[in-house]
């Protein structure tokens, strides 16, 4: 079982969608009950960074989630989503993320048509368990105007204008900057490998 956060997230429907479409069982969710009891953790995000974070602190579940991600259990984060696992944000200054992973996000250079939005390539790291089976030169789609540096904890890089991480990955914790919901046959593939993982680490 699938559990989703449920804080008022763009994508949250799109992302219902597709775990439908690879037949995997979802539930959404909102208390810190429900998260300490999940299998499997999705965050979902679209927007900003700063609104998200405070949908988390309004809702008190931060540490509910720290505590999850402690626990060993698979945590997914999607685009803003995984823009929440670092400690903060050029979007939203002041604003905390949760920590998990080292750095902070940057907004594109003035040389970048912002936002990153459409088909891009990425460059998965051999042993990604997220990103298995990907093929060559895989394309996903993206949606984002701030990058995660690349950091040791990348599974994936992307180049637009500059090398960011495309998605991270680090024992039970997963993030991807793009939208696996809007990407395709390859995206389900995706999906799917978050949904196989086993339900500790």
């Amino acid at each position: 079982m699938i559990s989703i956060i449920d804080y008022g997230a763009g994508n949250l429907r799109s992302v219902q969608n597709t775990l439908a479409e690879i037949g995997a069982a979802y539930r959404l969710i909102d208390s810190a009950t429900e998260i300490q009891s999940a299998e499997k953790l999705v965050l979902p995000g679209v927007g900003h960074f700063g609104q998200m974070m405070g949908a988390i602190d309004a809702m008190r579940i931060r540490e509910p989630i720290l505590a999850y991600v402690r626990s060993g259990k698979p945590f997914f984060g999607i685009c803003v989503g995984m823009q929440g696992l670092f400690e903060g944000s050029e979007e939203a200054e002041g604003v905390a993320g949760l920590g998990i992973i080292p750095g902070r996000l940057r907004r594109f250079g003035a040389e970048a048509r912002v936002p990153h939005m459409g088909w891009n390539e990425i460059r998965p790291a051999a042993d990604s368990r997220l990103l298995a089976n990907l093929g060559a030169r895989p394309f996903v789609y993206f949606a984002n105007s701030y990058y995660a540096p690349v950091v040791p904890e990348a599974a994936a890089t992307c180049d637009y204008t500059i090398s960011f991480s495309a998605a991270v990955e680090n024992k039970n914790v997963f993030g991807v900057q793009f939208h696996p919901e809007k990407s395709g046959p390859l995206g389900l593939s995706i999906m799917r490998n978050f949904t196989g993982l086993p339900n500790a680490h």
